[in-house]
This record gives C-alpha cells, structure tokens and sequence, in this order.
C-alpha cells in the first residue's frame, strides 16, 4: 500500500497512542486506587476506534486485515509507541510515581542507547491483567512462539539475560513493521550477518531475454503463479503453500535475470504493478565451517523472509544443494543434516525459491523431487545469437554489412559472453569526444578471441 498523506497518518497514529495511554492510566488509576477511577475499565476497543475515519492508513489498515482484538491492538502499541513518541511511557506515568519511588510492576526499562523507556512483557502483563495471577498467565499467550505476532515476526519478547524473568524481555518490534506504520512501505532488509542476502534488480526487460520457446513458457507459468497463488491455496487446501523451481544450464545463459524480470512489475498486470523483491543468496556467508553454523543462518534467512511474498534466488547452488554422501565421518554426517534441514525449510517456505546451478546432476535427488518446474536455460540457437548480436550492436555502428549473421552462425557463445565482447568493441572504438568509429569484424574476433581465451576453449 502507498499513500502520500503523512499528516492524515500522524493523526491516526497519535489516535492510537491516545487510547493507549487512556488504557495504561485507567489501569495505574486502579492500581493505587485513585478516586473515580474506573474499576471496570475494558480494554476492548470501543465502538468508535482509533483509526476507523481513516481504514487505510497504515496501522488501521494492518489491523483490520489481520483482526486483531482489543489485547493484540496494545500490545502492539505498546511496541510501536517509542518509535512515535521517544518520552510517552515517561509522559503517561510521571503523574503516579512522584512520591511511590521504583514501581517494578509496571516494567518499563531503559534502553542501551535510548535514553527514553521501552516496554516489557511486565508492562503487557501489567496493563492487561494487574496483579490478577490467572489473567496475567493468560495474557503470557500474546508473546508466546505461537502467536500470529512471533510467527509473522512482527514483534517479540527478547530474551532478557540468564536467571531474570522472562517477562522482563523488552518487547521488540521488527523494523520492517515500523517502517511499515509509519511510511506505508516495508523496509528493505539489509544485507549482512543476520540477512546474508542481497537485493538484485536489473533495468531490463521481458523484451531484452533470449530465450527458446519451451524456456520461456516455463518462466510465464511461473510469472502466473506469483500473481494467483493466493487464490490456488484458497481453491485447494492440499496444495502447498510455495514454489520450487530449478534453473539449470551454462553460465551467462539467462537464469540471474529471469529471476530478477520474475520480481518486476508488469504494467499491464494491476495485481503486481508493486513488483515483487528478489533476494541472492550470498552462499559464502551461509555455509559455515563450524557444525550447526550453517542451519542457524539458513534459519535467520527463511524466518525473516516468511510471508514477505520475496524470491529467494539461491545462485550456484551446488554448494549448498549438492548430493548426499556416504556417512565415513562426523563431517558428512553433518553436511547431510544440513541439507536435511534445508529440504524441510525450503518445502515450508509460502514464496517462491530458485536454485540455478550450471548442471541438473549436481542437485540431490531429494530436491528434485521437490521442484514444481525445473527449467532449461541452454545455449542459444544461431537465430537467437543473432537477435541478441542486433540488440547490442545496430547496423549503423557495423563497418560491413552482414558481419553479425557470420559470427552467429560460426560462433556458439552464451548472452553474457555476448556482451562482453560488445563491451570490448565498445571500448576499442569509443574516442574521447563520445563518437564512436565503425566496428571491424577484427573488432569482433579480437573480443571473441578474449572471450574464448577466459573460458579455456580455442578460437576458430
């Protein structure tokens, strides 16, 4: 969802933020029994809530589709209210403490660098439940591993350090949400140790792919499925939830950038005019020497992209996807359990995951038979050489007529080796002025030269 309106947003959120502070001060008014205090405060959300004037803000709009109840709308706010308001909590109960000293029921806690206060499971407990032990055991459901919250890692409870309360964790709102409620947009994850994964794009288009007929085909029915896949899991509950498919062939053959035009919007399709984001998996900083290491970052990857709607495009897959071996010692042992454990994430995972490798054998059986599509991405044909031969370079930069149907015919080369002989010829011929001179065909086998040279076959 996208809107411009960032004054109608703020007022819907400090709407919220009022009603939680009206909640935390009925139940603190309670608490040290203040006359006229309401000792039947509910906190159920009243006929007249926060946000119904405007249902698409950000906020209001998150919690309608998701139904949350009067609970789950403060406990949520409880975790978004130091990213609007760095002194609320401050703000609502200063008028209570003045003369009580420390009031460890309530939880509230300083952060490391945040000098304002941040909420705890205490305060959750606190607000919902007071010191009534059976509803405070209740109230423990919402932060529980269970919940929507912790399962669509939207929020959690950190976990305090050894010997203290579990309560005592500060409650922790995922900085996409935050980014979400207050801009309209999910922020990007960063790539790094907890998300080894990087945004690929490209500013090409369907049109500028080479592809064979079959190849393509393919691609397009996975192109359907982004957009309908929600409507399949409605039609037919046993069908699972995401996509597996397998990229295969030679290097420089076209399996990077399907998978990136996969994510583009298509103007035409109103459904993903948004587009979808493509995530590489950067292999290095996945697979780990050290025994486990491999499952807990594969395990921080898949939880953070769960209901995100991302590909995951997982580039020279061998080394993670490749065949089981005989067990001779602990390090086989082991590599098998990680590949065990990345069948069991990938067929769980609701989106879609590409795997490209240069050759189809070098995957473990076991995923193969979990793939929906396994795609072929073979070496272009002469006629699809010469169509990418005229995309990059156009008969009025030629010096001679006919130059590129030659070398399509006699030369097998992939896209990608294609445009770096292109880019050679470029180079050569470019003068500082920015004019180009005509390119030779000793142009062209002087690239192709180098080109065959970089991948070890000789030149005819």
């Amino acid at each position: 969802m996208m809107y411009n309106n960032n004054n109608k947003n703020a007022i819907v959120l400090q709407e919220y933020l009022t009603w939680l502070q009206q909640e935390m001060r009925k139940r603190l008014a309670t608490y040290f029994k203040i006359a006229d205090a309401d000792e039947t405060a509910t906190m159920e959300v009243g006929s007249h809530a926060p946000g119904d004037a405007s249902p698409e803000m950000p906020l209001a709009d998150f919690i309608r589709k998701n139904n949350l109840n009067g609970e789950e709308q403060l406990l949520l706010l409880l975790a978004l209210a130091p990213h609007v308001n760095p002194v609320f909590f401050e703000e609502t109960i200063q008028d209570y403490l003045i003369s009580k000293g420390d009031f460890p029921l309530i939880g509230c806690v300083k952060g490391t660098q945040f000098r304002g206060m941040l909420a705890t499971g205490e305060t959750l407990l606190f607000l919902l439940a007071g010191e009534d032990l059976e509803a405070r055991i209740n109230a423990m459901a919402l932060l529980s591993e269970k919940h929507f919250f912790a399962q669509r890692q939207v929020l959690w409870l950190e976990q305090p350090p050894e010997g203290e309360p579990a309560m005592s964790g500060k409650i922790v709102l995922s900085q996409e949400y935050i980014d979400l409620f207050l801009t309209g947009k999910h922020a990007k994850p960063r790539f790094g140790n907890d998300f080894p994964a990087e945004s690929i794009t490209t500013p090409l288009d369907w049109e500028d792919l080479v592809l064979s007929a079959q190849t393509m085909e393919q691609l397009q029915e996975l192109k359907k499925w982004l957009r309908v896949k929600d409507k399949l899991a409605a039609k037919n509950k046993r069908l699972k939830p995401g996509y597996r498919a397998l990229f295969y062939g030679p290097p420089g053959t076209g399996k990077t950038l399907s998978a990136c035009l996969l994510g583009k919007p298509d103007p035409a399709d109103a459904a993903t005019q948004e587009g979808i984001d493509v995530f590489r998996i950067d292999l290095s900083q996945v697979v780990s020497k050290f025994i486990g290491e491999t499952e807990k970052n594969l395990s921080r990857l898949f939880d953070r992209a769960e209901h995100k709607n991302w590909i995951l495009f997982f580039d020279e897959a061998d080394a993670l996807f490749g065949k089981r071996t005989n067990i001779r010692d602990a390090h086989d042992k082991y590599a098998n359990q990680e590949i065990a454990y990345l069948l069991q994430r990938i067929e769980n995972y609701n989106g879609l995951v590409i795997l490209a490798s240069n050759f189809k054998n070098n995957i473990d059986p076991a995923f193969s038979r979990r793939f929906q599509a396994m795609i072929q991405f073979p070496m272009p044909t002469p006629p699809e050489r010469l169509k990418l031969w005229k995309m990059i370079l156009e008969d009025e930069l030629l010096a001679t007529p006919g130059m590129l149907e030659q070398v399509a015919a006699a030369h097998e080369i992939s896209g990608a080796s294609i445009i770096n002989v292109a880019q050679y010829c470029f180079l050569k011929n470019i003068q500082p002025d920015g004019q180009m001179q005509p390119i030779t065909k000793q142009d062209l086998e002087e690239g192709l030269i180098r080109e065959f040279n970089k991948e070890g076959k000789i030149y005819k």
